[in-house]
């Protein structure tokens, strides 16, 4: 893909995002419906926090393009590499392939009907699903330089301890489950699909390594040759 188009396709990802995000500020102030409360705002929500990771990582690509020079060698671009590969890869992946999920099979458990007198059907798209398209396609704009796996796991698994710390401490806080499908659970439970969940994050993460890699094996092989 040409810079040009790159250029465009990472300003419009993320004004899409900034758009979406501000879309769910201007709710503030709204009466809540059945299934949402009001401890921890939206900051208590994976699907909000990956909205912003993605804005912040589209922000951040498009800033790149701008740069003139070896722009491989930037700290920019190490940041932008480090962010899609470890972060906005395998958690936006995660969210809309986990959401989906759950709710076909019982949507009460992750996203009660109530909610949708509060979020339009396409806000709801735009926050699980139109997510992994984006991805798919920021995987075939440009080639990512991956970290060392250890490395990338040990900061995948801080965020991932960081977020169930954060729950628990909603739910010690006022006695209720962000997401109802963890009320469910025993603690042993809990423990379990924390641990399923960070396998399944650990499994996307190299699944965008693989892509990155087959998508790009040409270009890495010339720079290798290089």
């Amino acid at each position: 893909m040409s810079l040009t188009l790159r250029r465009v396709f990472h300003i419009s990802a993320f004004s899409w995002y900034a758009f979406i995000v501000k879309s769910l500020a201007a709710k503030d102030g709204e009466e809540l419906p059945q299934g949402i409360f009001v401890y921890g705002g939206p900051w208590k929500y994976l699907t909000f926090l990956n909205l912003l990771l993605q804005m912040l990582f589209f922000g951040v690509a498009a800033v790149n393009d701008l740069q003139s020079g070896k722009k491989s060698e930037s700290a920019l671009n190490r940041c932008k590499d480090l962010i899609f590969s470890v972060f906005a890869f395998p958690v936006g992946m995660f969210v809309v392939l986990l959401f989906w999920t759950i709710f076909a099979y019982d949507r009460e458990l992750v996203y009660p009907a109530s909610i949708d007198t509060f979020f339009p059907p396409w806000m709801n798209h735009a926050m699980h699903t139109f997510v992994l398209p984006v991805l798919l396609v920021e995987v075939l704009v440009q080639p990512h330089i991956y970290p060392q796996t250890k490395h990338a796991l040990a900061g995948l698994g801080a965020v991932g301890l960081a977020y169930l710390s954060w729950i628990i401490w909603v739910y010690l806080s006022v006695g209720i489950w962000v997401y109802p499908l963890l009320g469910h659970f025993s603690s042993a439970g809990l423990l379990g699909f924390f641990l399923f969940n960070m396998s399944v994050v650990t499994l996307l993460y190299l699944l965008g390594d693989k892509l990155n890699s087959h998508v790009w094996r040409k270009e890495m092989l010339t720079k290798s040759n290089s």
